[in-house]
């Protein structure tokens, strides 16, 4: 537990170099959590070079814990049973999500595209005492070929561009039996996203959640996308 705590005292002092962190705590069915963030993620866009946003358009969407990710958090937490699956999620962030498979007893693998990403990844999952692996991936084009139990993601249907690359990620990540869970805010682009999901077979459940926190209440939605249908949390 030493050696652990010492990690977290070097890889706070680090990230607090480059950084205005921010640590948020939350409780979910009995299970507390905290989870560093950047404080301001727009204070990061003057790092962006305009070489780097030409070729990826790259925003620090990454660096903050949005509502998305707490709702789905307290999902897996609160009724899915992924006690010993092999999950993966996409576009992590700082992965709370991740952090909470893991600590339900997932074999879970946080996945990103943004190398800042993965550094938060793993303080978060130090400071919440789990083991998670973290790797750097690009839904547009994905090379692995294992497959998994379970995919999650939250607040990734925020461009057009990126929803069939997602639609894809599902097909080529996740076992024919498995199925993925994807949190969103009700973003109109969501309906795009189903549509989409149709379109190439899947069958979807929603379910309607709120995140809540203080007098912030903002309507989110899980979908869950799988090749068999029916009610199956």
């Amino acid at each position: 537990m030493i050696g652990a705590e010492q990690d977290i005292a070097d890889m706070l002092e680090e990230l607090s170099e480059e950084y205005d962190l921010e640590t948020t705590p939350y409780t979910i069915a009995g299970h507390t959590f905290s989870f560093v963030s950047v404080r301001d993620s727009y204070a990061l866009l003057d790092r962006i070079s305009p070489e780097d946003f030409v070729k990826d358009e790259q925003m620090p969407y990454w660096a903050e814990i949005w509502p998305a990710a707490v709702t789905l958090s307290e999902f897996i937490v609160e009724r899915l049973d992924v006690a010993g699956k092999k999950i993966v999620e996409i576009g992590a962030g700082v992965g709370a999500a991740s952090v909470a498979a893991a600590a339900m007893g997932a074999d879970v693998l946080a996945t990103d595209y943004s190398r800042e990403a993965l550094r938060f990844i793993r303080l978060n999952a130090l400071k919440n005492n789990v083991d998670l692996n973290e790797e750097r991936l690009d839904w547009r084009c994905i090379h692995r070929d294992d497959r998994f139990d379970m995919l999650f993601a939250a607040d990734v249907l925020y461009e057009r561009v990126n929803l069939l690359p997602i639609v894809n990620a599902v097909e080529k990540m996740v076992k024919p039996e498995g199925c993925a869970y994807i949190a969103d805010p009700r973003r109109r682009l969501a309906e795009q996203f189903l549509d989409l999901a149709f379109e190439n077979g899947f069958s979807v459940t929603s379910y309607a959640k709120n995140f809540s926190r203080g007098k912030q209440i903002i309507p989110v939605t899980v979908y869950r996308l799988s090749r068999s249908p029916g009610e199956h949390v």
